[in-house]
């Protein structure tokens, strides 16, 4: 395994390694919707907490122990999501930190960023995708029911939140003898879009 860092790009949506000039609309992304962080994100990039996280971001990315992604979609950033827990000797990788302003969500932004995020990882190599939800995300847990995930359980107190709050975490997977099939399930809801143009 060996994942690649690139720009990743299809019909709908466009993914881009963080860069500098990413940073001030990902701020504006990330505030239009204020709730969302102490809700349901173990770290905040919501308002005063912004310049903290996107510098941590930035460290892990020069580390190569994350691979960030500005989510572009119609010539705009609208939200981020990252490979993260990158572990080569074990041919497994992580989606995590995703976040979509919400007039990108419930529409073809996060499928068609899963299609592109879980292809490169496959195409590199990778043996497992996981993702991690918080078990009282009800939204995030249904859509990796309708991507194809297989949920393998629950890690019970598993983070303390940036707030304090204690979270369960639910764990979903998809193998790559299994993305075949999770792959046709999003050409087939990416070709629905697509006929709705």
């Amino acid at each position: 395994m060996k994942l690649r860092t690139a720009v990743l790009e299809n019909r709908f949506v466009r993914l881009e390694p963080f860069e500098d000039h990413h940073k001030e609309p990902l701020r504006t992304a990330c505030d239009a919707d204020p709730e969302l962080w102490p809700t349901f994100y173990y770290t905040s990039l919501g308002g005063d907490r912004f310049d903290a996280g996107w510098e941590t971001l930035r460290a892990q990315q020069a580390a190569g122990s994350r691979i960030p992604f500005a989510v572009v979609h119609g010539g705009e950033v609208v939200g981020l999501s990252t490979f993260m827990d990158i572990r080569p000797g074990d041919g497994a990788v992580e989606i995590g930190t995703t976040y979509y302003r919400p007039s990108a969500r419930g529409g073809v932004v996060n499928p068609a960023a899963k299609r592109l995020l879980l292809d490169h990882a496959f195409a590199c190599g990778v043996g497992r995708v996981a993702f991690q939800v918080d078990a009282i995300n009800s939204r995030s847990r249904a859509a990796m029911t309708k991507l194809g995930a297989v949920e393998e359980g629950i890690l019970r107190n598993h983070l303390v939140t940036w707030t304090g709050r204690v979270r369960s975490s639910v764990i979903y997977s998809i193998l790559a003898d299994e993305w075949p099939a999770v792959r046709a399930g999003l050409d087939a809801r990416l070709e629905s879009f697509r006929a709705a143009d």
